[in-house]
């Protein structure tokens, strides 16, 4: 997205800061390469956790060397985190004494370079980097990288403005302004007490209580899709919350450039199969790069699909699928390791998604007008499938999470994606997905919210930078 700032823009350096799951990065290399394209200088910075992963798969040899990108250039910047030992939440501890120690490192050699940083742009679950930044006296922004539905149950959560599920009430509806009423199993599951990971949400509420630290929050999302939500969390901050997505797409709604990236999986090519498929015809099934399904639940799926008789892609790494399933479906349906997600949404052929309703994944489908089967596990997950089948209209449930504790029997899911591809359910989810894509594209089209909230961004950078 271009912007109207001067040159002196190819003199400011903005860093960004990752957790290092591909949930985080991506957003953040895409709003990356916006600014890139206005021409700034951007680190992306993360733990070599992700790094090594990145180096490997993206053939990435010289990572302080910058890579042109529109007006401006790029570079990654990776730091010893101590490696990840499985133990998520000691992972999580160590990630921030290493990062409290090694960024002012970083950021001082990069002034000692000549490229002085003019602002930090961090995400969740990594608010000590506000502090940082507070301490070397460096302006800080925060890119929010779930919906904005999800900001104001934290907000709400943290500043205890509501009831929200307790030890002894576990049931405890909640309700939210501008929102529909969130049932106990609809909030973001790190605020249930039932949450194995207590120790997420408070790296997540951390960032709102360092929100005074930042002078901007920055939404993947686009104003027509939650602008009540973000009109109201606004006036409540007292920051400027400003709407930048769906950052995948390029201004004018074109797919994203793929010339650098950040992947840790090399993507496996679909299109050519998808090209043999007739329209709206082929259901994409992918559960992202954290959730893991036990081996019950992929045989259901995978007898389903049987039962339906459609033609599926469908990332798959493991479990093992059922034996002489992929035999018994031949050319009908195809399983690949990882996609190229952006092109399979963006395909003719794809009728449905069946997606764990991360907001990468939410926001990809709701802005490429394909129709969802949402299959929600934990986190922000949930409450994305309640807003993508209740309030967008675009998608069928198949399950409410993890803490069902159940598995989705075939006979559901082979109901579900039938109903998604083909009948009435199916004409009018596909109809309102088309509704909200369009919206997507005029909001990132020269003059729509998305394009001037960037482009406000830009010249505030350009501003604070004494420029």
């Amino acid at each position: 997205m271009t912007c109207s700032i001067n040159e002196a823009a190819k003199k400011i350096h903005i860093f960004m800061v990752s957790f290092p799951g591909q949930g985080h990065i991506n957003p953040l290399l895409r709003l990356g390469r916006r600014l890139a394209d206005s021409g700034f200088f951007i680190s992306i910075c993360m733990p070599e956790t992700a790094g090594a992963n990145i180096r490997k798969t993206n053939s990435i040899t010289d990572v302080d060397e910058p890579t042109p990108c529109g007006r401006g250039a790029i570079r990654f910047d990776f730091f010893d985190d101590g490696g990840d030992d499985g133990d998520l939440e000691a992972y999580v501890a160590r990630l921030e004494l290493a990062g409290r120690e090694k960024l002012p490192q970083m950021i001082k050699k990069q002034e000692e370079l000549g490229r002085p940083v003019s602002c930090l742009i961090n995400n969740p679950f990594i608010p000590w980097v506000c502090d940082v930044a507070d301490n070397l006296g460096i302006p800080c922004a925060m890119l929010w990288v779930q919906s904005a539905a999800c900001f104001a149950a934290y907000y709400h959560y943290f500043h205890n403005l509501v009831p929200f599920p307790t030890e002894e009430k576990h049931d405890v509806d909640v309700k939210l302004p501008c929102m529909p009423v969130l049932k106990h199993n609809e909030i973001p599951s790190f605020l249930h007490p039932s949450t194995p990971y207590p120790f997420l949400r408070e790296a997540i509420l951390g960032q709102f209580a360092n929100l005074s630290k930042t002078f901007c929050v920055l939404m993947d999302t686009f104003q027509e899709l939650e602008h009540e939500i973000v009109e109201y969390m606004e006036s409540a901050t007292c920051r400027p919350i400003k709407t930048i997505g769906p950052l995948f797409k390029q201004h004018g709604g074109a797919p994203e450039s793929t010339a650098l990236r950040a992947d840790f999986y090399a993507a496996e090519s679909c299109v050519e199969w998808l090209d043999s498929k007739p329209p709206r015809t082929v259901v994409y099934i992918s559960f992202g790069s954290v959730v893991h399904l036990k081996q019950e639940q992929v045989d259901e799926i995978a007898h389903g699909l049987l039962l339906s008789e459609v033609s599926f892609l469908w990332v798959l790494r493991e479990p093992p699928l059922p034996e002489g399933f992929v035999e018994e479906v031949g050319e009908r349906g195809k399983i690949v390791q990882w996609s190229p997600q952006e092109e399979v949404l963006a395909h003719t052929s794809t009728a449905c998604f069946v997606t764990h309703c991360g907001w990468n994944s939410t926001a990809e489908a709701v802005a490429s007008g394909v129709p969802v089967a949402a299959f929600p596990q934990w986190g922000d997950q949930v409450t994305n499938a309640k807003f993508m089948v209740d309030v967008y209209g675009v998608g069928i449930r198949m399950c409410r999470g993890v803490d069902e504790g159940g598995v989705v029997p075939r006979d559901e899911v082979a109901r579900v994606l039938t109903a998604a591809v083909s009948g009435p359910r199916a004409a009018e989810i596909r109809e309102n997905a088309l509704k909200w894509r369009k919206s997507a594209e005029a909001a990132l089209a020269e003059g729509g919210s998305s394009f001037k909230n960037m482009q406000h961004f830009a010249n505030e950078l350009a501003r604070i930078s004494g420029h």
